[in-house]
């Protein structure tokens, strides 16, 4: 079987995976603190035919070797978290982490994930939560008789109450950063998770060791450039109809060979 075939299978399956990466962008250009991914291709293992550096003769050394390369496969898909675009809604609920850092969100399972996404709300408790229902860790309450909801840069919250002049300071707001954030597990929901790659959680006040401020009345949109994408998208494709002509050329000398000799 002409190896040719098989290196351009790899090419074919890479290149699948990287529009299915672009496709995903795409999808999620409007969704609220979404980070782009980027395939990353590397190439697979060589067969070494002649060892550069090998004794040709008793006095003569090869300057170079011969290494067939078997293909290529995509290794990773990397999260890029540039800080995207942020948008003025006038929601007090509503906040924006401008600079490094994630919201805490506790999971049902009593697992923390950590998002971009700062679109809360308050539920019949008057907690504020996600728009999943997924409550701010550390708890933050808002009280009942609440008339202005208040959140400073750096993550205090304070509250004017009906028929009372001083404002009520009623919790804190705390982000976290980690060593990698690349190496955080997106999981849905806009959230992601804790690896052993992305390393532990650094709680901090917003604002202070090198944590971002939080914007009350703005939201961050998605990090995607449609440009880029659409630019990302036609390569795909031109790659994927090479590969696909390889394994054409290939067939044809096949079939040139079965049929002359």
């Amino acid at each position: 079987m002409n190896p040719a075939l098989w290196v351009a299978k790899t090419g074919l399956d890479a290149q699948e995976t990287r529009m299915q990466t672009v496709s995903n962008n795409l999808s999620n250009v409007n969704t609220t603190g979404f980070k782009q991914d980027r395939a990353v291709f590397e190439d697979l293992v060589y067969q070494n035919v002649r060892q550069a550096g090998a004794q040709n003769t008793q006095d003569a050394q090869l300057p170079t070797g011969l290494s067939l390369g078997t293909g290529v496969r995509v290794v990773a898909t990397e999260k890029e978290h540039s800080q995207g675009t942020l948008q003025q809604t006038e929601n007090p609920l509503d906040l924006a982490v401008e600079g490094d850092g994630f919201f805490q969100i506790l999971r049902p399972d009593g697992s923390v994930g950590y998002t971009r996404d700062g679109s809360f709300q308050v539920n019949s408790e008057g907690q504020v939560v996600t728009s999943s229902g997924f409550e701010l860790e550390p708890p933050l309450n808002i009280p009942e008789n609440a008339e202005n909801v208040t959140i400073g840069q750096d993550g205090t919250v304070t509250v004017s109450l009906a028929g009372q002049a001083d404002v009520q300071e009623v919790g804190q707001i705390e982000l976290v950063d980690f060593v990698n954030p690349a190496g955080l597990e997106p999981i849905g929901g806009n959230l992601f998770m804790e690896t052993a790659a992305s390393g532990a959680p650094q709680a901090g006040t917003p604002g202070l060791d090198g944590l971002g401020g939080v914007l009350q009345g703005a939201l961050e949109s998605s990090n995607v450039n449609i440009a880029e994408e659409l630019v990302n998208m036609i390569e795909t494709q031109r790659a994927f109809e090479t590969n696909t002509k390889s394994i054409s050329t290939s067939d044809q000398m096949l079939q040139f060979i079965t049929q002359n000799l």
